[in-house]
């Protein structure tokens, strides 16, 4: 059985390169947010111009949407080791409480990308469906293992978590006392069999 090649060449030099833009973008938007950085600041950082920055994506939205499927991926790998959804979905949040930038570039391009002719429409209209049947298929295991309640389905469940975390983050833009982390984990706690109740919401006991 053959091996993948890796790339060589002047192909893999460009993969490095986006790779090396990509980190710096990462360290000026989780600093600055999107309104306070600069294509500049980042062509700084990686020693080229501005355009040359650009040859590596279409364009400067082409840029912000790969930042943040950076984070969503570096997001992913730092819960790989979690089996609830809703623990992920906390201990994400809690991270980016301390990458505000990144909260700030999210929310405001989501809500941009409301518009059906915005650049990132599609992005985040795929990122919604993919991270829901995430959730989704979270949840069904949880139900098996009867850690989450059988009577709300998880589809619902899993839109629901998402909205929580999404709305959660505007509200601690607008005000940073507001703890993210122990918000979800309010939400985690609903989304569980009730004290006294089985995952079906039976009674304990009811059946014996």
């Amino acid at each position: 059985m053959s091996t993948p090649r890796k790339p060589r060449g002047p192909y893999r030099k460009g993969l490095e390169r986006r790779k090396q833009i990509l980190r710096a973008a990462l360290e000026v938007y989780s600093e600055q947010g999107e309104r306070g950085s600069s294509l500049k600041e980042i062509a700084d950082r990686v020693g080229m111009s501005q355009a040359g920055v650009l040859h590596y994506f279409d364009s400067r939205e082409d840029l912000l949407l790969a930042v943040l499927a950076e984070r969503d991926a570096l997001d992913t790998e730092a819960v790989v080791d979690v089996m609830s959804p809703g623990e992920a979905v906390a201990r994400t949040v809690g991270h980016n409480a301390r990458q505000p930038g990144l909260v700030d570039l999210f929310v405001n391009l989501s809500a941009a990308a409301s518009d059906p002719e915005h650049p990132a429409h599609a992005f985040f209209k795929r990122r919604y469906t993919e991270l829901s049947a995430q959730i989704q298929n979270g949840l069904d295991h949880g139900k098996q293992e009867q850690r989450i309640r059988e009577d709300v389905d998880s589809e619902l469940m899993a839109r629901l978590l998402l909205a929580v975390s999404d709305g959660i983050q505007l509200q601690w833009l607008l005000d940073p006392s507001v703890d993210m982390t122990v918000l979800v984990e309010a939400f985690n706690r609903m989304c569980g069999p009730h004290v006294g109740e089985s995952a079906d919401g039976t009674p304990i006991g009811e059946n014996d």
